[in-house]
């Protein structure tokens, strides 16, 4: 009798779990809005796989990274948080930082975790984990620019308190962007063989290479290779089971390195060549649920950690460039005639629309309509709760205090999910989106962008406002022409920021 009602209620269970949706995030780094073909009809490069995830589901077009540069955004996506409430004012990590995710911080694969998932992250991670120095000390918090080549680490010693701690059973991939050491891959805390080696110092396209310690068979190239096999085999593995997987690819991010069977791929160059590699990628991730059966339960989301690089116009020159041989980006991007922001101001680091505004598509077959399109503005803070009521997950007060479900716009995609949505900017500037309006707190970009002319005001004012229904290239700074309305939000940025959450 008992054994019957054991297996009763294990099978309820089991049960309960398959009716789980599996969840699955791709994150592309430095993607922009204009990048894809189902985004910017424009676009010099094709992306067929996305375009179809698009047809299958939805796309939102006003959504947005809670910062303009990677660490403080791949924060906000784990976590329901702003990045600028933690340590981090301005400014990224390097590839040998410590943990940015607090301690006992709830997660989404953490939050997962509690209802049986299988979690694993296969990418870039760029959140940090403790590095023992061959002192025995514990490498620290980089306070100086540049990016450590790590000749100083102990690689014998496990990287602890990373991707594991912040609750995936798996990792496999790069602890930090393609342009920063270590050069090798780490499985679970440890690399997947000795940075014995020292990658030099090169030219990669507008990059000078930072030279680091190196694992041997390392290549850029093979990066993007390396996690797309391992994310397949991860989904191939954990079908029949509810599963995590998070992907934080390290393309079309710099170094631009397509593999050569990418090369004239694209009508944008070399990087358009990197996009249309990311993009199979993708197709290659979709293609393993679908032949594993895993694709009718599953939520499958796609977005940018920030806008794009690749715009020639409010941009200088990098500082590295000084080789007559290299072509600036701005040149580079007149000659392919790419515009990776479209319509947009500003790019990567940004507060204008180009350093935050990004794709993202969303499917879930029985939940959300193919073909659906939403103006709702929403931002990747709010994957977190999104992810809590597929699960009927109740949160802790303490956690995801940024975060609102996107559940309702999947349902509708005319509903409202946020009134607002606060962005950050490289340089730890402010600003904030409320309806049609949009105040930056000080004047020009933030970030990368330099104004190639002043906008009308803009030369007296202490601030920027932008009417984004009006002008939405953010051409016009009305921040004069009205003092309440930028009174009003800049009030609202100062009690979000003095408090402690805004869900």
């Amino acid at each position: 009798m008992l054994r019957r009602q054991f297996l009763a209620l294990s099978a309820l269970a089991t049960a309960q779990q398959r009716r789980l949706p599996n969840i699955v995030f791709i994150l592309a780094d430095d993607l922009g809005w204009g990048d894809l073909s189902c985004y910017n009809p424009q676009s010099k490069i094709k992306t067929p796989h996305l375009d179809k995830l698009a047809a299958q589901g939805i796309r939102f077009t006003d959504a947005h990274t809670p910062s303009s540069v990677c660490t403080p955004t791949r924060y906000g996506l784990l976590t329901g948080r702003y990045s600028w409430r933690t340590r981090l004012k301005h400014g990224v990590q390097d590839g040998f930082d410590p943990p940015l995710i607090e301690k006992g911080r709830l997660t989404v694969a953490s939050m997962l975790q509690q209802h049986g998932y299988a979690t694993a992250c296969i990418g870039k991670w760029h959140l940090g984990m403790n590095w023992t120095r061959n002192d025995g000390s514990p490498m620290p918090f980089r306070t100086q620019g540049g990016f450590r080549p790590g000749d100083d680490i102990d690689f014998s010693k496990p990287a602890t308190n990373g991707v594991n701690a912040a609750g995936f059973d798996e990792y496999y991939g790069i602890s930090a962007s393609l342009d920063m050491p270590p050069y090798c891959f780490l499985e679970n805390g440890r690399p997947t063989a000795p940075p014995s080696q020292r990658m030099p110092r090169g030219m990669s396209l507008f990059l000078n290479q930072p030279e680091g310690v190196s694992c041997q068979g390392f290549t850029l190239e093979g990066v993007i290779p390396a996690l797309t096999q391992r994310a397949v085999a991860f989904v191939e593995r954990n079908a029949a089971k509810p599963f995590f997987l998070y992907v934080p690819l390290s393309s079309p991010h710099l170094p631009v390195v397509p593999n050569t069977a990418f090369d004239g791929k694209s009508g944008a160059g070399r990087y358009g060549d990197f996009v249309v590699e990311m993009d199979a990628a993708v197709g290659r991730i979709l293609d393993a649920l679908d032949k594993t059966g895993a694709a009718a339960n599953t939520l499958v989301c796609f977005s940018s950690d920030n806008g794009g690089l690749w715009h020639w116009w409010d941009f200088s020159e990098p500082d590295d460039v000084r080789d007559g041989k290299i072509t600036p980006r701005a040149q580079y991007n007149k000659d392919h005639g790419h515009q990776s922001n479209a319509w947009m101001r500003g790019t990567k680091a940004d507060a204008w629309e180009g350093g935050h505004r990004v794709p993202f598509l969303a499917r879930w077959p029985g939940r959300i309509k193919p073909g659906s399109v939403s103006h709702s503005l929403i931002c990747l803070t709010d994957f977190l709760a999104t992810c809590a009521g597929a699960v009927n997950h109740k949160l802790p007060v303490a956690s995801a205090e940024d975060s609102f479900s996107l559940l309702p716009a999947f349902a509708d995609p005319k509903r409202e999910i946020r009134d607002h949505v606060v962005h950050h900017t490289l340089h730890g500037k402010f600003a904030i989106r409320m309806g049609e309006w949009k105040l930056i707190a000080e004047r020009g970009s933030g970030g990368f962008s330099v104004p190639r002319s002043v906008t009308p005001n803009q030369g007296e004012a202490a601030g920027q406002l932008y009417n984004l229904r009006t002008d939405p290239g953010e051409t016009k700074n009305l921040y004069l022409d009205h003092p309440q309305i930028a009174a009003r939000l800049r009030a609202r940025l100062e009690t979000i920021q003095a408090t402690p959450r805004t869900r």
